[in-house]
């Protein structure tokens, strides 16, 4: 460290000095605070006890900033550019791989230069802001002052920001989606007035004429009555809708009012105490935020959070549907559920009669994928319910009822209650599904010979029917959990269309189409609307999810691995099928494992969608849940008190 202090000249604005200066402040490893704290104050007792090393690294560094731009440093780093989520997307992963060319004339690259590390930022927050400032006075009062160096770059940026934050104010996308701001004055261009004024106002003095500023107060005021715009669109795309482009530019914005808000602290003459810790900590945001500035995931946290949270709330209001508060709402769910058996008792059906085709891989997967979709787009038409569809949807709900960040003002009870009435309500839809399918598919089977002469399925297709359904001798819970990954996938499909649906505002779009007009009439298409609207996300859910499963097959025979799916639903008729197709004589052991195995895959895919579908609901709310044992421990006791109602309701429950 000594040694590099002697090497310093004064009149030098080489960089490379600075560099090795700084990396002997570098501990080994970055969280060893302690080691990093002691080398900053050996350093500041180096250049106590030799003004001259402190007046020539003074001047030093004053050349290094002197010969360097400023204003980018504080209005581009930890600040979105205006590129867009996918082009800031593409940016950030191709200078993760291959870094820009860095040049000598802005300050930002000077910073990136010597806190090249990606972990520097580590080890500078835990050195105390007591130190920092301990060496900067050090430095700093080393000779008689000469100018504050960085006011002009800061005045820029906060001129720079504030023309950017009047520029993305007025976005149509925006302005469209906030129409209040068309009809009053908008706070985003009275800012920029107000902002050009005070820092004209600041030019004028720092030129010498007698101009008395104003407090930065207003300017504050200001820059809240954006915020508060801000909040109110957010509010307005829970129930309206958003997309990744209006979300990247509330983003956007919200850094670029913080950063001007820290800026105009700085440059503010009251307060001088706290403009020093102040600058400190800016400091250490700047670099924070220079070293995670290409990492994906931040960008990704950042600008999702908001997508996410739409699309599982629109998966929540569905949720409701999904959650039977008596026994009459449990029959008409059973009943629901007992459709969706019979219509796939027939696709069962229809896949078995398509495998025969003996068709081409790709061809039998786009087969196989439609007879899916179809059938699955068809139930949600009838308005029937597949059980296991719903765990995304209730996972949800029950996230929706998580309101305390940090888990404090939970009510247990409610929450238990909830929870039972989801585990009720997920095992009526499935004994509605297994009490159907298994008989539609066992009367198909026996129906078969009498039309065609022959039983539906050879015995050794029937034996590799149960074969495929057997939990222990096959990779079956492997391929459920796969399923279960589908289930958990179209959710959020189902979810990001209803939020789309609403957004471009889908029953108003068809309403005004005039061919469909002529065709169907007024009326007849405003419903229509109104339907594609409100049941987008499903359709949409219900496609995708099977196209899921019919191409997962297809995946791993393209990618020479075991890959496949396996829904209880299906399974269950497939036993039945197979039961038939064997004259019914199977041993009762391959019974109970055939039964274990199509239970067990039910089991996995609901509790695999479930978990998953619960976790992104709670991480797209910031809400953690502390309360699991406390949970399952009130479950438990609801459960010994009244075992039936547990599982059936009890007969006076209501809503």
């Amino acid at each position: 460290m000594l040694e590099i202090l002697e090497k310093i000249n004064a009149d030098s604005s080489d960089i490379g000095l600075l560099v090795e200066l700084f990396g002997t402040l570098r501990p080994h490893r970055a969280s060893d605070g302690a080691r990093a704290t002691a080398n900053v104050r050996t350093l500041c007792q180096l250049l106590k006890g030799n003004p001259q090393h402190a007046l020539a690294l003074r001047q030093y560094v004053r050349n290094i900033i002197a010969a360097r731009r400023h204003a980018s440093l504080y209005t581009e780093i930890g600040v979105l550019s205006n590129d867009g989520f996918f082009s800031e997307l593409r940016t950030r992963i191709a200078y993760r791989i291959l870094p820009p060319a860095l040049g000598n004339d802005y300050l930002s690259d000077a910073l990136d230069q010597i806190v090249y590390k990606r972990t520097d930022y580590i080890w500078m927050t835990t050195v105390p802001a007591e130190d920092w400032l301990a060496l900067l006075d050090v430095v700093q009062h080393a000779a008689p002052d000469g100018g504050n160096l960085m006011l002009p770059g800061l005045l820029d940026a906060i001129r720079t920001l504030s023309y950017r934050v009047c520029a993305i104010g007025l976005e149509p996308r925006l302005t469209n989606f906030h129409t209040e701001m068309e009809t009053y004055e908008s706070p985003f261009m009275v800012q920029n007035f107000e902002v050009n004024a005070y820092l004209d106002a600041y030019q004028r003095k720092l030129a010498g004429e007698d101009v008395t500023l104003e407090d930065t107060r207003h300017l504050l005021v200001m820059l809240d009555q954006c915020d508060a715009v801000v909040a109110k669109i957010r509010k307005k795309a829970l129930s309206q809708g958003t997309t990744v482009a209006l979300t990247y530019l509330l983003v956007s914005l919200t850094q670029s009012l913080n950063r001007m808000r820290k800026l105009l602290f700085l440059v503010d003459e009251q307060h001088d105490d706290a403009r020093r810790n102040a600058a400190v900590a800016l400091g250490l945001e700047l670099v924070e935020a220079h070293n995670n500035k290409y990492k994906v995931t931040d960008l990704l946290r950042d600008n999702v959070d908001l997508l996410a949270r739409n699309i599982t709330e629109n998966a929540s209001h569905t949720g409701e549907h999904y959650v039977a508060d008596n026994r009459k709402q449990l029959g008409g769910m059973f009943v629901q559920a007992a459709g969706a058996g019979l219509v796939i008792g027939f696709m069962a059906l229809f896949k078995i009669l398509m495998s025969y085709l003996r068709a081409a891989p790709l061809v039998e997967a786009f087969l196989f994928s439609m007879n899916y979709s179809l059938g699955f787009m068809f139930i949600h038409l009838l308005h029937f319910t597949v059980a296991t569809k719903q765990p995304a949807m209730t996972a949800s709900r029950i996230a929706s009822g998580l309101h305390s960040k940090d888990g404090r003002n939970i009510d247990i009870d409610s929450m238990a209650e909830l929870c039972a009435k989801v585990i009720r309500t997920q095992i009526m839809a499935v004994l509605g599904n297994l009490a159907v399918a298994i008989p539609t598919a066992y009367a198909i089977a026996l129906a078969w010979p009498h039309i065609t002469g022959h039983h539906l399925v050879s015995p050794d297709k029937a034996m590799h029917l149960l074969h495929d359904i057997d939990p222990i001798h096959a990779p079956t819970l492997i391929y459920a959990a796969i399923a279960g990954i589908c289930l958990f996938v179209a959710g959020l499909i189902s979810g990001y269309y209803d939020n789309k649906a609403l957004y471009t505002r889908w029953a108003q779009r068809i309403s005004q189409l005039r061919g469909l007009r002529w065709l169907l009439g007024q009326e007849r298409l405003d419903r229509l609307g109104v339907y594609m609207e409100n049941n987008l996300g499903g359709l949409m859910g219900n496609f995708f999810f099977g196209i899921l499963l019919g191409v997962m097959p297809f995946i791993g025979f393209v990618l020479g691995i075991p890959l496949d799916i396996r829904h209880v639903t299906f399974s269950s008729a497939n036993f039945a099928t197979a039961i038939v197709g064997l004259d019914h004589n199977v041993s009762w052991e391959l019974v109970v494992t055939s039964v274990a195995g199509f239970l067990s895959i039910g089991m996995v895919n609901l509790l695999v969608s479930f978990g998953l579908a619960l976790w992104v609901a709670l991480r797209s709310r910031q809400v953690r849940f502390n309360h699991g044992w406390q949970l399952l421990k009130a479950l438990g006791r609801r459960f010994l008190e009244a075992p039936v109602a547990f599982f059936f309701g009890a007969k006076e429950e209501q809503l």
